[in-house]
This record gives C-alpha cells, sequence and structure tokens, in this order.
C-alpha cells in the first residue's frame, strides 16, 4: 500500500492506503473525497478529476501527456502544478504523495 494524501478545497485531509496501479482518482471516488467528480469514469474525456499536485511531488509525478493536457484546457483555474488525478498512477515511488482539489471543477 502507497501513502496518499488528497487536500479537499475547504482544507479537510483525506489520508489514504491507495493499492499500487491504482490512480488517484479510483481513491479519490472510493473514499468520497468531495470535488473530485470523475465524470468520465477516468477516460480522460473530461477535466473534472483536477488536482493540484503539491510542489514537493511536481517532479517526481511528472507533466501531463498531450491527451491530458489537451483535457487540462477545459479544467478551472489551471496551474503549472495541475493535473487530471486519473492520469496520476499510484507506485511505491509516489509513497507520501499529496494534491490539492480546485475551488471547482470545470
Amino acid at each position: 500500500m502507497t501513502k496518499l494524501t488528497i487536500v479537499a478545497f475547504d482544507g479537510t485531509r483525506f489520508d489514504l492506503n491507495a493499492d499500487d496501479g491504482s490512480t488517484v482518482m479510483e481513491n479519490a471516488v472510493r473514499n468520497s473525497v468531495p470535488g473530485i467528480e470523475a465524470e468520465c469514469g477516468g477516460a480522460c474525456a473530461c477535466a473534472t478529476c483536477h488536482v493540484y499536485v503539491d510542489e514537493d511531488w511536481v517532479e517526481k509525478v511528472g507533466g501531463p501527456e498531450a491527451m491530458e493536457e489537451d483535457m487540462l484546457d477545459f479544467a478551472f483555474d489551471v496551474r503549472p502544478n495541475s493535473r487530471l488525478s486519473c492520469q496520476i498512477k499510484v507506485t511505491k515511488a509516489l509513497d507520501g504523495l499529496v494534491v490539492h482539489v480546485p475551488e471547482r471543477q470545470a
């Protein structure tokens, strides 16, 4: 299990144990994290699972690929550390990852 922290917009922290190979979005939905709507179910076909990767983790998580970058055009308040949580795979290398949910989804 890999530790993952999702911080809701209101500051509530969700400290989760995530299975390697799952996505941040799957874990957010499974644990009813507010603000992660995931309307497309993880197909990278919407921007309703948008998160901000904590600055300490940006390098380890890496940047979005072309398809995800295109979908981020539809997200609310995109920042350099924006990612779609459905595209972040949980791995042992991301143990302790922290992401933040934006004020609203697109």
